[in-house]
């Protein structure tokens, strides 16, 4: 019954596991799909433009924003972020699940914005400081410096942890996705999020005064 999509944003410090997740949900249920964002940092050696981001200049990334095209937007580790709207809205209404791997700011910005009522939040934090910082050496995609950068600002994102709907410690990847998975399937059954709930509930009503004639 519940026709319309619902929003699901997953944040974290670099390295706890949030892409992976997202990643892995997108993959094993053809109803989710991966909210691309737009960026103006430069592309890593395999990504593909419009897969893991739209990559902008900065003047265009600016003309996106002033132009109202962007749901939320923000400077993170230098570069901007941004999550376009018009593919949003149009799985909300498709009544697909769109995942948002997204940092506190993002997050906060979804939270506030019009389309609120959609949003399931889940902060993932990681079992330790040190699984973090292996995580992000292992993963090898950034300098030692913008390691180092990332280490020294994932306790101001931690912070932000009670901001979220529900909190993962990913002490194992297969547990938490599960878990994510769970937790969607829940809100997705809220009587809130069921719009035609109470023009079914006047059916059976109508059918069980029929029975009683």
């Amino acid at each position: 019954m519940a026709e319309k999509g619902v929003l699901i944003i997953l944040s974290s410090p670099s390295g706890a596991g949030k892409t992976s997740i997202a990643r892995a949900l997108v993959e094993e249920n053809k109803n989710f799909l991966f909210s691309v964002s737009a960026t103006t940092r430069k592309s890593r050696p395999g990504e593909v433009n419009g897969r893991e981001y739209h990559f902008l200049t900065v003047n265009e990334f600016r003309e996106r924003i002033y132009g109202g095209q962007f749901l939320e937007h923000a400077k993170v580790f230098g570069n901007l972020y941004g999550t376009p709207l018009q593919p949003v809205l149009e799985s909300v209404n498709n009544g697909k699940d769109l995942i948002f791997d997204v940092d506190w700011q993002g997050g906060k910005q979804i939270r506030s914005s019009s389309l609120s009522k959609f949003v399931i939040s889940i902060f993932i934090l990681p079992p330790s400081i040190k699984a973090l910082r292996e995580r992000l050496m292992k993963r090898a995609q950034d300098s030692s410096d913008t390691v180092k950068d990332r280490m020294r600002k994932s306790i101001g994102e931690i912070m932000h942890w009670k901001e979220y709907d529900y909190v993962i410690v990913n002490n194992n990847f297969e547990q938490t996705l599960h878990e994510v998975k769970t937790i969607t399937t829940a809100e997705k059954l809220r009587r809130v999020r069921n719009s035609q709930l109470e023009e079914f509930i006047k059916t059976l009503r109508n059918e069980f005064e029929e029975l009683k004639s």
